[in-house]
């Protein structure tokens, strides 16, 4: 047993009643290999922002349980040598299916996890979740759950259509299972195609795809039957569109990818919805970096020439979510 506490981590508690009050949202960065811990790190130690490092399923067996205890000590101490005297990092389970695969994080110094049981019946969902709070609060761990149904595609997460939270369910749901945070479902979506052509409009001028707007009046009723709970938004990656065309113009092949206004992400992150994830738009950063390197210098072979302009690419994109879109920016001094 490692407890998260011993690697100098947090949990989200403390940080999400923060960012309620304060009308922010916390980033929540997925990441799989050093580039994108190294880019999250440097760009909040930077921005002194909170922030929640995440892992799905898939990059856990990609980068291996015992190493990824520590990466995450490790991102403590390179945020201190950044300057970030009381770095603020939680080291989150994102998309945990099994309670099982929540326990072994909590046992691996995780502080918070992820229950995700949105895709079962309404009472098998509350029973898995509740027995996830019940083991991980023994060691102080956070507890996120789930409750709507997400569209796309993400890691070992898939569902074709989305289905809107049900506000009627969700005081019944917190206060049974116990959960420390609630992601709901209003229209936001997994991967890199957040929407099918035919639900968007185009524009006019430059073709591009303009995506339906968020379902607010969800998120509304939400946040007036659990007035103060920490919600969470999935799936919330804009989809930068230069990415998009550099790896497009690279050799690359993503037709109509389209991802959530950035508008209506700081309108989110004002209200209730205290942490938004996002993880395809530093996928696209990271490729689009790769592949501009890879057609400019096609002899290059050494990774660092690549993956180092990558990670740098990758911060920039990450201090302007923090700055522009979030607001967490100066809230972990």
């Amino acid at each position: 047993m490692v407890s998260y506490k011993e690697l100098g981590l947090v949990n989200t508690r403390e940080m999400f009643a923060k960012a309620i009050n304060g009308g922010y949202a916390i980033p929540a960065f997925n990441f799989n290999n050093m580039e994108q811990l190294q880019a999250i790190i440097k760009a909040c130690a930077e921005t002194k922002s909170p922030v929640i490092l995440q892992v799905s399923k898939g990059a856990r067996n990609y980068a291996n349980q015992t190493l990824l205890r520590y990466m995450a000590q490790g991102a403590v101490e390179y945020a201190k040598e950044l300057g970030w005297e009381h770095p603020q990092i939680c080291l989150h389970l994102d998309h945990g299916d099994t309670f099982e695969l929540c326990k072994s994080c909590v046992d691996f110094g995780f502080s918070s996890v992820m229950i995700d049981g949105s895709s079962l019946p309404y009472e098998e969902n509350i029973e898995l979740t509740k027995k996830v709070v019940e083991y991980a609060h023994q060691f102080d761990v956070t507890v996120e759950a789930e409750l709507g149904v997400l569209a796309g595609v993400e890691d070992d997460v898939q569902a074709e259509e989305s289905h809107y939270t049900k506000p009627e369910e969700v005081i019944d749901f917190a206060t049974r299972t116990g959960c420390d945070s609630l992601a709901i479902s209003i229209g936001t979506s997994h991967g890199a195609y957040k929407f099918k052509p035919e639900q968007c409009t185009r524009d006019p001028k430059t073709g591009k795809l303009v995506p339906p707007p968020l379902a607010f009046d969800v998120l509304d009723a939400v946040m007036e039957k659990l007035p103060g709970f920490p919600i969470v938004l999935h799936g919330s990656s804009s989809v930068p569109q230069e990415y998009v065309d550099i790896i497009n113009s690279n050799g690359g092949n993503l037709p109509d990818a389209v991802g959530i206004p950035e508008d209506q992400l700081r309108k989110a992150a004002k209200s209730a919805v205290c942490k938004i994830n996002i993880d395809s738009d530093s996928r696209l950063a990271f490729t689009a970096a790769v592949r501009k390197v890879f057609a400019e210098k096609p002899g290059e072979f050494d990774p660092r020439k690549y993956c180092g302009p990558a990670r740098d690419e990758m911060t920039k994109l990450y201090k302007h979510k923090i700055i522009e879109v979030l607001g967490s920016n100066g809230k972990a001094e």
